[in-house]
């Protein structure tokens, strides 16, 4: 994993499954808030998936295209692109209608000062969207920041413990939950809301972060000392396949990867390889935002990248200079200020 091309195409890799779900599913698919860090590569692995299989299946996408580089990349690769202001209502109720919708529009950084907005695009859009698209499935991409903090020895949060967000971006995202779910039940509108943490790219994500921290002999805070991660190929992947899991009122889908990741030990795994030391800073706490996705595993199997394999990857991301992102996680955040 040296370049941006093998990374692009190892995220864009159709799985037999994904391929095999796919063609259960009727209808095109849109895609809302497709310009973000994992749109470009979902949109991608969709129609990797749809030719392997032989599917008459059109992809969607919207964003703003702020980037217009962007926008080409997903033309090329075969995807539909229409640029829209979400929150213009006239603009979002121009959008072609189809069968299957993933919404991955939303705020979360930069809340802080503009949680106005924060909660226009995560509570307010949501209701908007789920009358324009009554008669798809949704897929709903949401957050295990909307859970308690828990046990690290409890295996995490499971679909059935009740949320409790912590700070306005969590409160927000609940909030684009309970109106969509409102919908299903006055529709009948089938969906799933996916509750994501947290997906590994080797451009940004919480092991890229912890191999950095490394590389540059900075301390790293182990106060949230416990996390969950997934690889994004691997998150996408679920994400298409949830919409064959839609049902009214909405399921819910744990996404992430088996483990209860220890950051000391994920540090020092990355000091062997970089030949650094790891330094740290703080103590674990006893609990942390963690997300039991045993659930996804069984309906899905599970992630096709194990996570030694992804600090292989990270390291090597690392050592040789690959390109990243400047799009923290900030996984370290106890008091819900993003």
């Amino acid at each position: 994993m040296r370049t941006i091309e093998q990374l692009e195409a190892k995220l864009a890799e159709p799985s037999e499954a994904l391929v095999q779900d796919l063609a259960k599913i009727s209808g095109d698919i849109v895609l809302l808030g497709v310009g973000g860090k994992m749109g470009p590569s979902l949109a991608k692995l969709a129609m990797n998936a749809i030719r392997e299989g032989g599917l008459n299946k059109r992809v969607i996408g919207v964003s703003r295209f702020s980037n217009r580089e962007a926008r080409q990349e997903l033309e090329d690769a075969g995807v539909e692109a229409i640029s829209c202001e979400l929150l213009d209502d006239d603009a979002l109720r121009a959008l072609p209608n189809a069968e299957n919708v993933i919404y991955m529009a939303g705020n979360k950084f930069g809340t802080k000062g503009r949680e106005h907005f924060t909660w226009a695009m995560n509570s307010y859009l949501p209701g908007r969207v789920a009358e324009k698209f009554k008669e798809s499935r949704i897929v709903v991409f949401s957050s295990g920041n909307i859970y308690p903090f828990q046990p690290v020895a409890s295996g995490g949060a499971s679909e059935q413990v009740a949320p409790e967000p912590v700070g306005e971006y969590a409160q927000s995202t609940l909030g684009r939950e309970r109106i969509f779910e409102y919908h299903s039940h006055k529709n009948g509108t089938p969906m799933v809301m996916y509750r994501l943490n947290y997906a590994i790219d080797m451009r940004y994500g919480v092991l890229l972060e912890l191999a950095k921290a490394v590389e540059e002999g900075r301390e790293i805070d182990l106060t949230m000392g416990f996390a969950n991660v997934i690889w994004q190929g691997d998150a996408n992947s679920m994400a298409i396949r949830c919409l064959t899991q839609c049902s009214s009122p909405p399921a819910v889908v744990n996404i992430t990867g088996p483990e209860t990741m220890s950051i000391r030990w994920a540090a020092k795994e990355f000091a062997k390889r970089l030949g650094k030391e790891a330094l740290f800073v703080g103590t674990e706490s006893e609990t942390a935002l963690l997300n039991n996705a045993s659930k996804s595993h069984q309906l899905f199997g599970y992630p096709r990248v194990p996570l030694l394999q992804m600090i292989d990857w990270t390291a090597e991301w690392v050592r040789q200079g690959g390109a990243t992102w400047n799009k923290p996680t900030h996984f370290q955040e106890r008091k819900g200020n993003f």
